[in-house]
């Protein structure tokens, strides 16, 4: 990490010497391993490596980014000698800068968010072997999309010339299986898939794959149903979907352009009583841990929404900026662009009431499994998806239902949800199944 972090701070020092004001940099080192099977025949194994770095320059206020994959000193020199040219014809911004001092992480605990064991490829042939053919055995079960095995490890590195160095590196594996039930044009698919920093915590290959084939049998003979307002749940693998919608909703650039449907609901109720959103970089082994945000700046675990009010933006430094507020430490960025704020660990917290209680309360309703499309209006909140799942008959799932659109908007649905109690934590975005009643469902 030394000669990484040495490489970035001569950059910035050349930056300096070229008539840069100040200077940041960043650079990315990754390598990858990814392989598929199908019907028990290898389709794909494929592995990369790659090494991306950008360096970001102010002269006053103007700013200017370039990036390379060419670490030469002919090409760095090159780097900074452009990036400083772009930086005096630029527009001036008022609210571009690096972090103040007192603003920068100064230490870091151990998050433990990198296994240093990279696999065989023979061991994760076997675990999608393994997977595939669980599938495959699950009666009604016909036919396969694929498993697939993948790893993948980053280093991650950011100097600055306000003082700030640091790096760390993580790392990702991930197992999912595919499979299809059924025969002909009533055929129904369905997945399932999981994903951790360390291989040794991702769930047996068995377990994924009798998963994925259970949830394909289960969408067997789906049915329409009439179009009519009910109380709709949804499963925990599209409710985190809802965190999305309010994240993006929250982000310090939408708040201050005006483009969201919560850029007046700051200390506002959003929820109901009781309902609590954490976002947490501090996750031991975390899918989006990290120790310091992309400028430098120090991470803390924040509660977003408390007791169903929203008590903070996600602001990087310009954002903050704008708002005349102080960053959050949710920089986010790549080579090539500006930072951008954006959550780290988040996860809307477990409710006091198990989902059979939930569900048993529902004469007629729409249990969600699948959500399709794009139809979210940022601006406005406007809702409206494509979704299949199941129908809820006097507190059962009662058969599968499929080709429906559920249509709302967001203040509303976010204002009349119910949390159940089966919070688990796997993607670094994460919610239990959430109830909303008064959705309009469409269909037939």
């Amino acid at each position: 990490m030394a000669d990484v972090l040495n490489l970035l701070e001569d950059l910035i020092r050349k930056a300096r010497a070229a008539g840069a004001d100040a200077a940041d940099a960043v650079l990315f080192d990754s390598a990858s391993l990814s392989l598929s099977q199908r019907l028990g025949k290898p389709e794909k194994l494929e592995r990369s490596e790659s090494g991306d770095l950008g360096l970001r320059v102010f002269v006053g206020r103007r700013q200017a980014i370039v990036s390379s994959t060419d670490r030469s000193a002919r090409a760095l020199d090159e780097l900074v000698e452009r990036a400083v040219a772009m930086a005096r014809v630029v527009p001036e911004d008022p609210f571009a800068g690096l972090a103040d001092p007192d603003q920068l992480a100064r230490e870091w605990p151990d998050l433990d968010i990198c296994d240093p064991e990279e696999p065989a490829p023979d061991s994760m042939i076997e675990q999608a072997r393994v997977a595939e053919e669980a599938a495959l055995a699950v009666p009604g079960v016909t036919n396969s999309e694929g498993a697939d095995a993948g790893w993948s490890r980053s280093t991650v590195a950011i100097a600055a010339s306000n003082g700030f160095a640091g790096s760390y590196s993580v790392s990702r594996r991930s197992l999912s299986a595919s499979v299809l039930a059924g025969e002909g044009t009533a055929m129904e698919r369905d997945y399932e898939y999981d994903s951790k920093v360390y291989g040794a915590d991702l769930r047996s290959a068995a377990d994924i794959g009798r998963e994925a084939g259970e949830k394909a049998v289960r969408r067997l003979n789906p049915r329409k149903v009439k179009s009519q307002k009910v109380p709709v749940v949804l499963d925990p693998r599209v409710s985190r979907g809802l965190l999305g919608h309010m994240t993006g909703a929250i982000s310090g650039p939408a708040v201050a352009r005006g483009t969201s449907f919560l850029k007046d609901k700051l200390n506002q109720q959003i929820f109901p009583a009781g309902v609590t959103v954490v976002d947490d970089p501090w996750v031991r082994r975390g899918m989006r841990s990290r120790p310091f945000d992309a400028e430098g700046v120090a991470v803390q675990k924040r509660t977003i929404i408390e007791d169903g009010r929203l008590t903070t933006w996600l602001l990087d430094l310009r954002s903050a900026r704008q708002l005349g507020l102080a960053t959050t430490g949710h920089a986010s960025r790549g080579t090539s662009g500006p930072p951008g704020p954006a959550p780290s660990n988040i996860y809307l917290a477990a409710g006091a009431r198990s989902r059979d209680a939930i569900l048993g309360e529902i004469k007629d309703g729409l249990y969600i499994t699948e959500m399709m499309g794009m139809g979210v209006n940022g601006v406005t909140g406007d809702y409206s998806r494509g979704a299949s799942g199941f129908w809820i008959e006097n507190g059962q799932l009662a058969y599968p239902v499929s080709e429906l659109t559920v249509a709302g908007n967001l203040k509303e649905m976010f204002l009349n949800l119910e949390v159940a109690s089966d919070l688990e934590l796997r993607y670094g975005m994460d919610a239990p199944t959430v109830r909303i009643d008064g959705m309009t469902v469409a269909g037939m």
